[in-house]
């Protein structure tokens, strides 16, 4: 009766647009999409029972989102959080807060998204999309405005070539044409403002929006060049800053020659990164690389201020 009553309340009653913080902690009602009218110190709903489950799994709605960035090594940093008996990580990225599509269904088909857990496992999706998406700094914070969140970086420059690199690839594999990378970085002689690979790269205009709603103290920067080169000291510090309990040591990796990067070690099983990952590059002339770090320097100079961190970009 009580999981009667809530599915009722879930989808009741219209909340009024939220203030940019609540006055105080109450939930309030929820929208027709769940969503409580008045943030509070969690969301609504949190977890449903999995009834034909005996081991008494749940799904639960995720404490910790890798926001982004697309191209910034999202999918090593939540296969690597994997390894930690402590989470739990939806397979697929979800678009919920993106997807208009998605986003209407509600929060109970986000729920259904989920993995199957523990109760005390920390469930944990990733949507690199969700970084550069003016809308969902405020429709993350609706949900849960003390949610973790991580955002993975790489330098803005070898961001773009990644970006580049991976469109090139699903183009060439589906027989589409493409154009050379010179033609899309460069126009008029001058960078292409109008190719959306780098507006991506630009991470203070990106996290500006997301300050709006959340302290930093609630986004964990992780630097995606270093997690690539090293990838221990980088998930310490993800395991501090989610209270996980100590656990993802030297011996979950191993450095594959072949791949040219690190791979996992779980309980004996090897896995690498699927071949999408880590593809090389293409050659860009010098010229146009250095055209690329001037037009990064000044946004990467802003990014540093804003977040009291200096990365070591360009």
């Amino acid at each position: 009766m009580a999981g009667f009553l809530l599915g009722l309340l879930l989808f009741a009653a219209q909340s009024p647009p939220i203030p940019s913080r609540p006055a105080d902690g109450s939930h309030g009602d929820a929208d027709d999409r769940g969503f409580p009218s008045t943030p509070g110190p969690g969301p609504l709903v949190t977890a449903t029972p999995t009834a034909g489950n005996p081991n008494g799994t749940v799904q639960q709605l995720p404490r910790t989102i890798i926001i982004g960035v697309r191209k910034g090594g999202t999918r090593a940093l939540i296969e690597m959080l994997s390894l930690h008996s402590q989470v739990a990580a939806a397979e697929n990225e979800v678009h919920f807060f993106d997807w208009e599509s998605h986003f209407e269904r509600g929060l109970p088909w986000y729920l259904s998204q989920m993995p199957f857990s523990q109760p005390e496992q920390l469930t944990v999706e990733k949507t690199p999309a969700y970084f550069t998406s003016s809308k969902v700094p405020e429709r993350i914070y609706k949900m849960n405005p003390d949610i973790k969140l991580l955002l993975i970086l790489r330098d803005p420059t070898e961001r773009v070539l990644s970006d580049y690199t991976q469109v090139f690839y699903n183009r060439l594999q589906k027989h589409k044409n493409y154009q050379p990378i010179e033609k899309v970085l460069v126009k008029d002689g001058e960078v292409n403002l109008e190719y959306k690979a780098l507006g991506r790269s630009l991470y203070y205009q990106h996290m500006q929006n997301w300050l709006r709603f959340f302290p930093l103290e609630n986004i964990h920067l992780v630097d995606g060049d270093q997690l690539i080169r090293d990838p221990l000291p980088e998930m310490k510090r993800v395991e501090s800053f989610l209270d996980l309990t100590p656990q993802i040591n030297a011996s979950n990796f191993y450095f594959n020659k072949t791949k040219g990067f690190y791979c996992l070690r779980d309980h004996g099983r090897e896995r690498c990164l699927h071949d999408s990952k880590g593809r090389a590059h293409p050659r860009v002339e010098a010229a146009i690389l250095e055209k690329l770090y001037r037009f990064f320097h000044e946004p990467n100079r802003k990014f540093f201020e804003l977040v009291g961190r200096t990365f070591n970009w360009n």
